[in-house]
């Protein structure tokens, strides 16, 4: 990892917290855990995946359409975070999981 990785790292690491506490507040008052009205787990999920690429519209195309399916799919342990865990830290981590999952599996077929 190069330095100029870290300040992208600290403002995703920002971001997630601060949508963590968001959805939380979402889920609290929508009464609905994981409702499809909240969608800044998505937001952080997708700058996740596309971190590190350029914004060509191959890359963006590309890892859209593996963040989607790995966000359904739900590999462990995002599973686990959309199962088992409560508040927004269940609404937003299982996509931060399927984020860098995606990102991982972008950098194999891109």
């Amino acid at each position: 990892m190069t330095t100029a990785a870290l300040p992208t790292l600290l403002l995703l690491a920002i971001a997630t917290a601060l949508a963590i506490v968001v959805a939380g507040r979402a889920d609290a008052i929508l009464q609905d855990h994981d409702s499809g009205r909240i969608v800044i787990d998505e937001i952080v999920g997708m700058a996740i995946a596309l971190a590190g690429f350029p914004p060509t519209w191959t890359n963006v195309v590309v890892i859209f359409v593996l963040f989607r399916i790995l966000d359904v799919v739900k590999i462990w342990p995002a599973s686990y975070c959309d199962r088992d865990m409560p508040g927004g830290a269940g609404v937003v981590l299982d996509d931060v999981v399927s984020g860098i999952y995606a990102n991982l599996l972008a950098r194999l077929v891109l």
